[in-house]
C-alpha cells in the first residue's frame, strides 16, 4: 500500500520538480575564445595581465600570463573570475560598495573587490566569468568586457 502511494505521488509532482536540469556549459573552446579577445585588447592596450576563465562552479578552464606579467595576478585574476561566477554579479559592484558604503564586511566574504571580474550569462544564468589582473581596476574591467564581447554574439538568448 505505501509504495502505491508514493507512486502516485510521484506521478502527481509537477513538471517543474523535475530531478535534472538542462544546463548552458562554457566549451573549451568559448574559454578560449574569451581569453584570445581579451589578451588582444590588453596587447592594444600595452598592458600585461593576467586572464583567467572559469566554470559557473569556479573552476578554471582557461589561463594565460602575459610576458611580464605579476605572478600575484594569477591568483588576482582567479580571486576575481571566482567572485563573479559565485555572486553572479561583475566584480565592480563589490567595489563600488565597498568604496560608497564603507561596507568592511565585503572584506571577511570569499569576495575580491575590485573591478576585472564578470560573470558570462546564458539566458540569466551564469556559465562562467572572466577575471583579469595586471592594470588599474579600470583596465581589467575593459579587458575582461572585450573577452565577453568576442562571444556575446553567439550566446543563445
Amino acid at each position: 500500500m505505501r509504495t502505491l502511494a508514493f507512486a502516485l505521488a510521484l506521478l502527481a509532482a509537477p513538471a517543474s520538480a523535475a530531478p535534472v536540469q538542462d544546463r548552458a556549459v562554457l566549451t573549451l573552446e568559448g574559454a578560449k575564445a574569451v581569453l584570445a579577445a581579451a589578451e588582444a585588447d590588453a596587447v592594444k592596450r600595452n598592458l600585461k595581465v593576467t586572464i583567467t576563465i572559469v566554470d559557473f562552479a569556479g573552476l578554471p578552464i582557461a589561463m594565460a600570463r602575459m610576458d611580464d606579467a605579476s605572478t600575484v595576478g594569477v591568483e588576482i585574476s582567479l580571486a576575481k573570475a571566482r567572485t563573479a561566477a559565485g555572486f553572479n554579479t561583475p566584480t565592480a559592484a563589490y567595489e563600488q560598495r565597498l568604496q560608497k558604503e564603507n561596507a568592511l564586511r565585503l572584506l571577511t566574504m570569499p569576495v575580491l573587490a575590485s573591478e576585472g571580474g564578470i560573470p558570462i550569462k546564458v539566458k540569466g544564468r551564469t556559465v562562467g566569468a572572466i577575471g583579469v589582473s595586471g592594470a588599474t581596476s579600470q583596465e581589467d574591467g575593459l579587458i575582461a568586457t572585450a573577452g565577453i564581447a568576442a562571444i556575446e554574439p553567439a550566446l543563445p538568448r
